[in-house]
């Protein structure tokens, strides 16, 4: 079957690579001019005149980022099949949408608030209590597109800085970690979750995700499955799906945001699960039996973020698996992970130094389990 993927960047190129064992084919229609796949047949349509020729190789749709125009996709599910869905793009990209999806299906998130105007992003700080994170709407992601409000005073500059015509205003949520759980669901309605992850961003950006956690009690992660599966059945949902979250210190999970596709802190299930999280998408979008979720054992992935190590030394430590984007470097960019398994989480974490030490821009990581 030959897949068709939009977007051309690493979550596609991972996709592919899972795909070429079960037998599919993938062309990527990159609207950037920037593909970085290296992978497949890649169409590049900064003028939107290839659209056509892209559906005439294709089988169905997916995609690996949600920042696409929903009439694109709606105009795509005319002609062939697209999973997840269109409805999944209009609320994914739309954070006062999905807040309001959460809040009818009865998943806890943190107070917000909604404003249009500078002033009311002051109110609203006042009223929620600073700090405050204020988001634009749509748009934005890794930390882009928003901004910490420690004072009401600051709106007015927020607003500015942010520029985006409505933003949404959120408490700060005192928690003990963030934490992610991924879920896939089936053409057929079958659905599997992974192990619930603790991840760990340094400026908004994700660095370190460890899965299975050693001290998540079994009905913390019942309560997230819950959460993921109403989310699941509400869209009709086809492929993997993410739900970040905060954990209180009383246990309690506060919904954060979703995303439509394969996850970053995902990633460590190339190494660490029975089956990945790109090879269940892959399975879900073409009907195909759901694969074992399970953890094989205690795993850790780390971003590779600016600048690269020596592969050598990296690949040195025991069970160190590197997957290499082929980018360029570049402050802030995304350019390689690396997945470490051992068979406890003592040792994990002892190679999850090990490899950080090795990585020119890697802070030292602490998670909420250490002892």
């Amino acid at each position: 079957m030959n897949i068709g993927v939009l977007g051309a960047g690493q979550l596609g190129r991972m996709l592919a690579l899972a795909g070429y064992p079960l037998g599919n084919r993938f062309t990527f229609l990159d609207t950037t001019g920037h593909p970085s796949a290296g992978i497949g047949e890649v169409l590049i349509d900064t003028d939107q005149k290839h659209l056509a020729d892209f559906l005439a190789k294709v089988d169905l749709v997916t995609y690996e980022f949600e920042h696409l125009p929903v009439a694109l996709v709606q105009a795509i599910e005319e002609q062939k099949p697209v999973y997840p869905s269109s409805e999944a793009i209009r609320v994914c990209q739309n954070r006062a949408e999905e807040k309001a999806l959460f809040d009818r299906l009865g998943i806890p998130t943190p107070a917000y608030r909604l404003v249009e105007h500078a002033d009311e992003l002051e109110a609203a700080a006042r009223e929620l209590g600073c700090p405050v994170v204020a988001k634009s709407v749509t748009e934005g992601y890794d930390g882009k597109g928003q901004a910490v409000i420690r004072d009401p005073s600051e709106a007015q500059a927020a607003w500015r800085a942010i520029g985006h015509p409505r933003l949404i205003v959120e408490a700060f949520v005192d928690f003990v970690r963030e934490v992610s759980i991924i879920a896939v669901r089936g053409r057929d309605g079958q659905v599997v979750f992974y192990p619930m992850a603790e991840n760990v961003h340094v400026d908004g950006i994700l660095r370190y995700s460890v899965a299975p956690m050693p001290d998540l009690d079994e009905a913390v992660q019942q309560v997230a499955d819950g959460y993921i599966r109403a989310l699941l059945d509400e869209l009709d949902y086809v492929g993997v799906l993410t739900l970040e979250l905060f954990q209180t210190r009383d246990g309690k999970l506060l919904a954060n945001e979703m995303a439509p596709r394969v996850h970053n802190s995902g990633h460590w299930t190339q190494d660490g699960a029975v089956t990945s999280q790109f090879e269940n998408h892959l399975r879900a979008i073409q009907g195909l039996p759901l694969g074992d979720t399970a953890a094989r054992q205690p795993t850790c992935m780390i971003n590779v973020i600016g600048r690269e190590g020596e592969s050598a030394e990296i690949l040195a430590i025991p069970d160190a698996h590197l997957h290499r984007y082929d980018k360029s470097e570049r402050a802030g960019r995304k350019l390689a992970h690396v997945n470490l398994v051992a068979p406890t989480h003592a040792a994990l974490l002892e190679r999850v130094r090990a490899c950080a030490a090795l990585l020119p821009e890697a802070p030292a990581p602490r998670f909420s389990f250490e002892p």
